[in-house]
């Protein structure tokens, strides 16, 4: 899979801009506030219908402007996509081969991209917030009822927090409809955890691997789920989740009460990594960090791949710089001749000669390029 053809009108600091792709490596370089990012932050939004960097959507589109149109063909194993994503004031359409599609989960996984940046990096050591952001974007990208039951269950939670909020004693109508809520949240609660479960136990074989590749075999990798109420996880079956869901929230009925808000459910689940058995996010070294948050993002590619039958396309935003050889090295490995990729950089300095080599290099200059 990869970008052939981008094409945007008054998207950031771009009133028109077209541009053609190597199939291979990309580097967009200049200084800093240029508009490189900006051109990885329009491939994402074409494939995943929002930014990685705001959640204003009026930022995407260029002062003084009411519209934003981000265009790609994009080339997979068996066809050509035309795909098209307007934004406007009031709300996102969003096109396949110049259809509207309905719902944007029927968009969603047309095109895959994985985007590696900075802050990626603190993906480990970052807040529980992060890392269920990094979960649902992926999986999403490769299942579309994931994305369904997410947002089901994330429409459930304001309701019933807001019943919660409210909730005063002896109400025996909110207590019904509380109960409703409740019935809501594990049916599309455990459907969340069981995938991400999946997910996980796919994404950690290619994890380990790769781990050990970078560290010399010296390392092994472990990734764990942690569900913020007692979970036997020994399987994935829905049913006894969600019959384990609905005991644990009879128990804390009355702390949920007290609190006015949902103490337990995906929304504040978490991972946790260790290497040989020791907790990286607390007592791995920065470089241990940085290697495990860069195996995750490596191991995304080829779960995608097993997914789909088709490689992403990989965005690093100034992340090359963040990396010392070596790890640099088993990036351009990992990607060599099967990933597309864009990179944006202020300097070709410290980059693999031969990656140089093989690369299409774009000059960026207050929204210009060449």
């Amino acid at each position: 899979m990869f970008v052939e053809h981008l094409q945007l009108k008054n998207f950031r600091n771009y009133q028109d801009l077209n541009l053609h792709f190597d199939h291979q490596i990309n580097i967009f370089q200049g200084n800093n506030a240029q508009g490189k990012t900006n051109i990885l932050e329009a491939i994402y939004v074409l494939a995943l219908a929002k930014s990685h960097r705001t959640s204003k959507e009026k930022e995407l589109v260029q002062w003084g402007q009411s519209f934003s149109v981000i265009k790609g063909t994009i080339q997979t194993r068996r066809n050509s996509l035309k795909l098209e994503m307007q934004l406007t004031s009031k709300g996102k359409k969003a096109k396949i081969n110049q259809l509207e599609q309905r719902k944007l989960s029927d968009y969603i996984g047309a095109f895959n991209v994985i985007m590696f940046a900075p802050e990626d990096l603190t993906l480990v050591k970052g807040s529980p917030q992060y890392r269920r952001k990094f979960l649902d974007v992926e999986i999403g990208q490769v299942s579309p009822s994931y994305l369904y039951h997410l947002s089901q269950y994330q429409k459930i939670i304001q309701q019933r927090n807001n019943l919660l909020k409210d909730f005063t004693k002896n109400e025996k109508n909110k207590l019904e409809l509380l109960e409703i809520w409740d019935q809501q949240l594990v049916e599309y609660g455990s459907k969340v955890i069981s995938k991400r479960l999946y997910f996980l136990r796919h994404l950690e074989k290619w994890a380990k691997e790769i781990h050990a590749g970078i560290t010399d075999q010296n390392e092994e990798l472990s990734i764990l789920y942690k569900p913020s109420f007692p979970l036997e996880l020994g399987n994935i079956d829905v049913q006894d989740m969600s019959d384990q869901f609905t005991l644990r929230l009879q128990k804390i009925r009355k702390q949920e009460l007290f609190r006015g808000t949902s103490l337990i459910g995906p929304h504040r689940d978490d991972l946790y990594f260790s290497i040989n058995q020791i907790d990286v996010q607390s007592f791995g070294s920065q470089g241990q960090q940085r290697t495990t948050a860069l195996s995750l993002k490596l191991a995304e590619i080829e779960l995608i791949h097993d997914e789909i039958g088709e490689y992403p396309v990989l965005l690093l935003d100034d992340v090359l710089s963040e990396l010392d050889q070596k790890r640099q090295t088993q990036l351009i490995q990992t990607i060599e001749n099967k990933v597309q990729t864009m990179i944006t950089t202020t300097s070709t300095e410290g980059i693999n000669i031969n990656t140089l080599k093989r690369s299409s290099i774009f000059y960026v200059e207050q929204g210009l390029i060449s």
